[in-house]
């Protein structure tokens, strides 16, 4: 269903000539097929999400660099890359959302140190998928178990 989201999207971005779109939309496409080829599977929307969410991760990672560099034409360019790759990703968890789920899973695991915090993540990222950032999960770990010793 997603693949077929990208391939309209890919046709409507042509039309109305929006050249960013059109190549973040055919990078993203082009990031699926290679997988596919690779692994000689089709890919179910949960992995696209996944592919999508490591685009948009390179990106961001990279916007750092460009805005220490004084690159601002390629900085407007990366940021809106990043918010047309957001728009087929689920909804962002916000921090608190994300702090109040990893305490959950601390409770379950019986989590107490930072020695834990590969099983943590683990879950964490089995339960939150796409919607939060693994940087952001593994900050707030760190920040949960230190807190409790």
């Amino acid at each position: 269903m997603l693949k077929e989201k990208l391939l309209e999207d890919l046709k409507s971005s042509m039309k109305e000539k929006n050249e960013i779109r059109k190549n973040v939309v055919q990078m993203v496409r082009a990031a699926i097929l290679q997988v596919e080829k690779d692994k000689n599977v089709k890919l179910e929307d949960n992995q696209i999400l996944e592919i999508i969410a490591k685009e948009s991760k390179k990106r961001k990672d990279s916007l750092e660099d460009y805005k220490k560099g004084g690159r601002q034409d390629i900085v407007a360019q990366v940021e809106e890359e990043i918010q047309i790759l957001s728009q087929y990703l689920p909804k962002q968890l916000s921090k608190e959302e994300i702090s109040n789920i990893l305490k959950e899973i601390i409770k379950q695991t019986g989590a107490t140190t930072i020695k834990d915090m590969g099983k943590v993540m683990k879950i964490a990222k089995e339960k939150m998928g796409t919607s939060a950032d693994g940087k952001t999960i593994n900050e707030i770990v760190k920040e949960l178990l230190e807190k409790d010793n």
